[in-house]
C-alpha cells in the first residue's frame, strides 16, 4: 500500500485527545483504521462514514477492544449529533466533503474541555504555505521509499484500502478566516504532506 498521508498524522491525533477521554466520533472514518487507534485506547468510538463500502471494511475488522466502536452510514453535515456529548472529535480528510461550517454542528457536539481536531486539505496561500508545500516533496519520496522497504521486509501491505481524496474549494487563507470566524480560540497550522491541523478546546464552563 502507498504510503498514506493521513494515516502518518494518526499518533499526533491521539496525544491531542484530552485526558481522561472517554468518548469520540470520528468524522469520515473510512475503513476505520483512526477509530481502531482510538477504541485500542479504550474509547467509545462513533464512526461516521457516507460511503457504505467503506464502512463494510471497517464493520468487518470489528474493533481491538477494549473500546467500542459504532459504525454509522452518515453524513455529519446533516446527521443528528448529541449536544456536548465528544471528548474528542475527528475530521481526517473529510470536511471538504462537507460545507465547512460543518464545523458548528461538531463544536457544539463537544463536550466541555473537548477537543476537535481536523486534518484537511487547502490550497497554499503565504510563502510559508508555499515552503511547506514545496518542502513536502522530498519527505514524500523519502517516506514512500520507507514504506516499500517496510512491506517487502513484512511480507506486504495489509490490504486495508484507503478512500478516495476528492478535490477541495478552499485556500489555507480561507480556512483561517472562516476558522477565526466560527470558531474562535482555534488554531489553524500549515503541516507537511499538503494538509493543514485546525485544533479547537470547547471552553469549561
Amino acid at each position: 500500500m502507498p504510503f498514506d498521508h493521513n494515516d502518518a498524522y494518526h499518533p499526533l491525533l491521539l496525544r491531542l485527545a484530552p485526558a481522561g477521554a472517554r468518548r469520540a466520533l470520528d468524522v469520515g472514518c473510512g475503513a476505520g483504521k483512526l477509530a481502531r487507534r482510538l477504541a485500542a485506547r479504550g474509547l467509545e468510538v462513533d464512526a461516521l462514514d457516507p460511503a457504505g463500502e467503506m464502512l463494510a471494511v471497517a464493520s468487518a475488522i470489528g474493533s481491538p477492544g477494549p473500546g467500542t466502536i459504532t459504525y454509522r452510514q452518515a453524513d455529519a453535515a446533516t446527521h443528528p449529533l448529541p449536544s456536548q456529548h465528544y471528548d474528542l472529535i475527528t475530521c481526517v480528510a473529510s470536511l471538504h466533503h462537507m460545507p465547512f461550517d460543518t464545523v458548528t454542528r461538531l463544536r457544539d457536539a463537544l463536550a466541555p474541555g473537548g477537543v476537535l481536531v481536523v486534518l484537511g486539505l487547502a490550497d497554499p496561500s503565504t510563502a510559508r504555505d508555499w515552503a511547506v508545500s514545496i518542502g513536502s516533496i522530498p519527505l514524500n519520496l523519502l517516506a514512500k521509499a520507507i514504506v516499500s522497504l517496510a512491506e517487502r521486509l513484512g511480507g506486504g501491505p495489509d490490504g486495508v484500502p484507503t478512500a478516495p481524496v476528492s478535490s477541495w474549494d478552499m485556500s489555507l487563507d480561507d480556512v483561517r478566516r472562516e476558522a477565526a470566524r466560527l470558531l474562535p480560540g482555534s488554531r489553524v497550522r500549515v503541516v507537511p504532506f499538503w494538509r493543514y491541523l485546525l485544533t479547537y478546546r470547547r471552553v469549561r464552563a
